[in-house]
C-alpha cells in the first residue's frame, strides 16, 4: 500500500506537466469549431471536413493586392514646344523669349545725321532755336553700346527694354565764327517695349512688336532726337528646313513733335504749330536668310546675310553741300531711300549662349552710315 501511494506521488508531476504542453481534446474541439464558425466555407455545415486542405497561391496574390495597393508612378512630363534659334544681327527678331543682350556697333561715314531726325536732332547751325550741335558735320564716326532686357511671362508676350551709350567723332565743316565740334559720349534714347506673337509654332512666328522711344539723350551734343517717337512693326521667323531658317521685319520709326524749321528753305506740308517739322516718318523693312552650316552636339555656326532699308517720309536735312555762310540751308529728304547689305554668323553653344557678329555696307547712294560692324552676345532663358 505505502508502495503503491509513493509510485503515484511520483507520477502525479509528469502527469501535470504533460497536461500543461498538451492541450485537452475538449480545447482542441473547441478551437476547431470557432475556427469552423469564424469561416464556415471551410467545412459544412458547421462540422468537420473530410476533405484535406489545398494550398492556393492565387490566394496569396490576392491578398497582397488587396492589403498593398500597387504604387503608381508619376508619368514623366512632356517637354514644351521646342524654341527655335533666331540667328539674324540686324533684323528684329520674332521669336518671344526671355533673354538679356550686349550688342556693339562701329558705324563709319554718316555724312547727314540730322535727316529727319532719326539718328540726332536739327543742327543749330540752321536755326538758334534748332535742338541739335552748333555745327555743319561733313563726316561723323559713331559707336553704339546697347544693354537689352527681355522678360516673357507667357509664350506669346513679352516686353523688354533697351538703353544704349553713344560716342560721336564729329569732323564739322569748318565756317567763319563757328567752331568746330568734338568728340562726345553719353547715353542716348532709351526705348521700351513688348512683343505679341499671333502666330507661335516649332516652325513659325508672326510677331507684332511695339516700342517708344524717350528724349533721354542730350541732343545738343548729338546723342539724341530731343523728341518721343514709336515704332510699331511686324517680325516674322519661318523654318523652312532643320537648318534653313527666314526671317524678316516690316515697321514705322514715328516721330512725336519733333523741332521745326523756321529756314525759308523748309517748305512742307507737314507742320507744327511754329513751322515745317523737320523730323519725318521712316519706314523700315528686311529679309535674312540663314543657314546651319556646322551643327555639333552643342555648337552651330550659322552665316547669315541681311538686306535691309528705310524709306524717309517727310522731314528734312541740312545741305552740307552748299556751305557758304554762318546759316545753313536744309533741304527735303522725302523719298530718301537707303538700302544695307549685312552679312554675319551666328555661333551658338547650348540652349542658352549665343555669339553674333557681322558687318554691313550702304548700296544706296544716300546713307546712314557707309560701314558698320557689329558684335552681339545673347543669354537666353
Amino acid at each position: 500500500m505505502t508502495r503503491a501511494v509513493l509510485i503515484l506521488l511520483a507520477l502525479l508531476p509528469l502527469t501535470l506537466a504533460a497536461q500543461e504542453k498538451t492541450p485537452g481534446a475538449s480545447e482542441n474541439q473547441r478551437g476547431v469549431a470557432s475556427s469552423l464558425q469564424a469561416n464556415p466555407s471551410s467545412g459544412g455545415g458547421g462540422g468537420f471536413s473530410d476533405e484535406p486542405k489545398r494550398f492556393n497561391p492565387d490566394a496569396n496574390v490576392a491578398k497582397q493586392t488587396r492589403t498593398k495597393p500597387p504604387q503608381t508612378s508619376k508619368p514623366p512630363a512632356e517637354p514644351g514646344p521646342k524654341i527655335p534659334a533666331t540667328m539674324v544681327g540686324y533684323i528684329d527678331e520674332a521669336i518671344v523669349e526671355s533673354q538679356v543682350r550686349v550688342r556693339f556697333d562701329a558705324a563709319f561715314h554718316d555724312h547727314a545725321p540730322d535727316r529727319a531726325e532719326f539718328f540726332y536732332a536739327q543742327c543749330s547751325c540752321i536755326s538758334s532755336t534748332a535742338p541739335g550741335p552748333n555745327a555743319l558735320v561733313a563726316n561723323l564716326n559713331f559707336q553704339q553700346l546697347y544693354m537689352y532686357a527681355e522678360y516673357a511671362p507667357a509664350k506669346r508676350f513679352s516686353f523688354f527694354a533697351h538703353v544704349p551709350i553713344r560716342w560721336i567723332q564729329p569732323l564739322s565743316v569748318p565756317l567763319q565764327g563757328v567752331p568746330p565740334l568734338t568728340n562726345e559720349a553719353g547715353l542716348s534714347d532709351v526705348a521700351t517695349g513688348f512683343k505679341f506673337a499671333a502666330l507661335a509654332s516649332d516652325n513659325h512666328y508672326l510677331t507684332f512688336q511695339f516700342q517708344g522711344y524717350f528724349p533721354t539723350g542730350n541732343s545738343s551734343k548729338g546723342l539724341g532726337t530731343n523728341h518721343y517717337s514709336f515704332e510699331p512693326a511686324m517680325l516674322y521667323y519661318q523654318r523652312v528646313s532643320d537648318r534653313i531658317a527666314l526671317e524678316a521685319q516690316v515697321g514705322d520709326f514715328h516721330p512725336i513733335g519733333g523741332s521745326y524749321c523756321p529756314n525759308p528753305s523748309c517748305n512742307s506740308s507737314t507742320a507744327t504749330s511754329h513751322g515745317p517739322s523737320f523730323a519725318g516718318d521712316v519706314v523700315f523693312y528686311g529679309v535674312g536668310p540663314s543657314y546651319v552650316l556646322y551643327r555639333g552636339e552643342n555648337v552651330r555656326i550659322a552665316p547669315v546675310i541681311e538686306l535691309v532699308g528705310w524709306r524717309v517720309l517727310g522731314g528734312f536735312v541740312t545741305d552740307n553741300l552748299s556751305a557758304s555762310g554762318p546759316v545753313q540751308q536744309a533741304v527735303s529728304a522725302d523719298g530718301i531711300n537707303i538700302v544695307n547689305l549685312k552679312a554675319g554668323a551666328r555661333t551658338t553653344i547650348g540652349s542658352h549662349n549665343s555669339f553674333y557678329i557681322g558687318y554691313g555696307h550702304q548700296l544706296t547712294h544716300a546713307w546712314w552710315y557707309q560701314q558698320i560692324v557689329r558684335a552681339e552676345y545673347r543669354y537666353s532663358f
